[in-house]
């Protein structure tokens, strides 16, 4: 998905694309009104609880990188509801 949103978008502002270190397993688009990337919270949720727990990896993204601004082109991080059903 980030190969397909930086040929189509890549080119189209003067800043660039910001993506999120170590989570392309986690876009699920671009808005492409702002040129900001969309990612899932669940999805990215999922990829660092790999490393560490599932509630380990939720507080660190939440605290680190769900709540981060970085300027304008900050990712949106939506919430999909992509949880299991336990």
């Amino acid at each position: 998905m980030k190969d397909l949103i930086v040929e189509f978008y890549g080119g189209h502002d003067d800043e660039g694309l910001l993506f999120a270190d170590g989570l392309d397993g986690a876009i699920i688009g671009i808005d492409p009104v702002s040129f900001r990337v969309v990612y899932s919270r669940s999805k990215a949720i999922s990829i660092m609880a790999r490393d560490m727990g599932e509630e380990e990896a939720a507080e660190f993204l939440e605290f680190n990188t769900f709540n981060a601004w970085m300027g304008e082109r900050t990712p949106i991080w939506v919430e999909d509801f992509l949880w299991e059903i336990r």
